[in-house]
């Protein structure tokens, strides 16, 4: 349905759970599962509903899966916290932890806690899937970008393998893409290792705002 009230303009759809394959017996809930699917791909960004009093279950880290599958921006909402007793900062950083740990490494997204039944909150959800969506859209000039990551990459290059050392001579955005994707060019881009990776993609957010959306790095030989 299109939301169009308070400044907003959007599509909001809703989606039914998704369980395990083994549990869809019925065709209803097959197909059901199937549209929901089908809504995630087909979203900008996602609202993932986490219940305060269930904690993470299978069925939610199933979603996320889906979510980062597909490249979606991510909004994690934890629902029903109307009706958790204690609500102090040490319970809203403990659940936050452990929804982060869970969804290693990918954790630079925001976390709500709301109520969708009191409304509690929503407002400030719908305000930060904007800001996600707005996120995605950002375009890094190229001379800003190599200024800030080679000053990375020097201080911190990527490790030698076989004794021949991996120099990244460029690094540039992909025009036009879904998701904000990064391209490094570099001698050998196939010996560049998992964490490396990780340590560039975090120098990118530390610099710049991408909470809430996934972004691609790939390697060139040049």
């Amino acid at each position: 349905s299109r939301y169009n009230k308070f400044g907003f303009d959007f599509y909001l759809v809703d989606t039914a759970g998704i369980r395990k394959k083994t549990k869809v017996n019925e065709d209803i809930e097959y197909y059901s599962v199937l549209r929901s699917i089908r809504a995630i791909e087909n979203s900008d960004v996602c609202v993932l509903l986490i219940d305060a009093t269930r904690g993470i279950e299978a069925q939610d880290a199933n979603i996320f899966s889906i979510i980062q599958k597909n490249r979606k921006g991510l909004v994690v909402l934890v629902n029903k916290w109307d009706l958790v007793e204690h609500k102090s900062q040490r319970a809203i950083d403990t659940m936050e932890a452990a929804i982060r740990d869970r969804f290693a490494p990918f954790t630079d997204f925001p976390i709500i806690f709301g109520s969708a039944l009191t409304k509690q909150r929503i407002y400030k959800v719908l305000e930060t899937a904007i800001d996600v969506y707005r996120n995605r859209q950002t375009v890094i000039p190229t001379s800003q970008l190599n200024n800030v990551l080679q000053a990375a990459i020097q201080a911190y290059p990527p490790p030698a393998v076989k004794g021949k050392f991996i120099k990244i001579k460029y690094i540039t955005m992909l025009k036009g893409a879904y998701v904000p994707t990064f391209i490094f060019f570099c001698n050998l881009p196939q010996w560049i290792r998992d964490p490396y990776k990780r340590y560039l993609e975090n120098k990118i957010r530390e610099n710049w705002n991408f909470r809430g959306t996934m972004i691609n790095l790939f390697f060139r030989e040049k």
